[in-house]
């Protein structure tokens, strides 16, 4: 583990212009450029927020203001999208570099943090662009702000763990890159994103606190929508989970990693 983190650190330049020229050569002939990566899940809540509002703005407790269903929205998927990006990229990860692992002697623990710091790039600017219309709405976080680098941490460990693990998997066994996407999905609407908790029955509530992206997302909400600390006790369990499925992750990633060379 240590040699690992060593061979990161000594490849850290690699990682930060990996990093820079996977942002500018995804938007190299757009006009637009990144304002992509903050459009596309813009327009997804737009629409979300077009047809279910009438439905479900009354529904949110302890909110007052006529937008404070697009801000729940917006807090969500800015939550899902960091972790839904990590974890397809991470899902395809060592087949779309399987030249490269062939062909360099490089540390391949520099692949998971260069699309774990891509994303966190894409979601920082996706942030931005939140806050400024949550300034327009009216509704600009307090102090609790301070909380969402944790959340960050705990939300990108956690789909770095999952990511990883399938993308090895992935390797030897290519059905699980048709799975991961399904089960994404199911996951989207089995968290509360696009709806709130307190609308689903009771004897159905109770299974969500089995969904751990349902504690991210709802500090998420607690954090951008009513300004106050996170669950940190459910978030710490949240956490260590993180950390065991990523040190399960570098485990099964080391162990396969000359096998995986042969098969790619």
């Amino acid at each position: 583990m240590n040699a690992m983190l060593l061979g990161a650190w000594q490849y850290r330049y690699f990682i930060f212009s990996s990093i820079k020229t996977d942002f500018s050569t995804k938007f190299i002939r757009s006009r637009l450029g990144g304002a992509w990566m903050i459009l596309n899940p813009l327009v997804q809540v737009a629409i979300f927020a077009f047809i279910l509002s009438a439905v479900l703005a009354s529904k949110i407790p302890g909110i007052d203001s006529q937008y404070a269903y697009p801000i729940y929205l917006m807090s969500g998927i800015l939550a899902w999208s960091l972790f839904t990006e990590v974890v397809t990229r991470c899902l395809t990860l060592f087949i779309d570099n399987g030249n490269l692992l062939k062909k360099l002697v490089f540390p391949k623990i520099t692949l998971p943090l260069i699309v774990a710091g891509s994303a966190l790039f894409n979601n920082f600017l996706l942030f931005l662009a939140i806050i400024m219309i949550f300034g327009v709405l009216g509704n600009l976080p307090g102090t609790a702000l301070l909380w969402m680098p944790l959340l960050v941490v705990v939300n990108i460990a956690l789909a770095l763990g999952i990511g990883l693990i399938c993308g090895v998997l992935n390797v030897f066994l290519r059905d699980i890159g048709q799975v991961v996407p399904v089960i994404l999905q199911l996951l989207f609407w089995f968290t509360p994103i696009v709806y709130m908790e307190n609308i689903i029955p009771p004897e159905y509530r109770a299974w969500l606190p089995s969904n751990p992206l349902f504690h991210i997302i709802t500090g998420y909400h607690d954090v951008l929508l009513y300004n106050r600390s996170p669950d940190w006790q459910q978030l710490g369990i949240i956490g260590v989970l993180a950390l065991f499925l990523l040190a399960l992750s570098l485990f099964m990633f080391r162990k396969a990693s000359a096998e995986m060379v042969d098969v790619l």
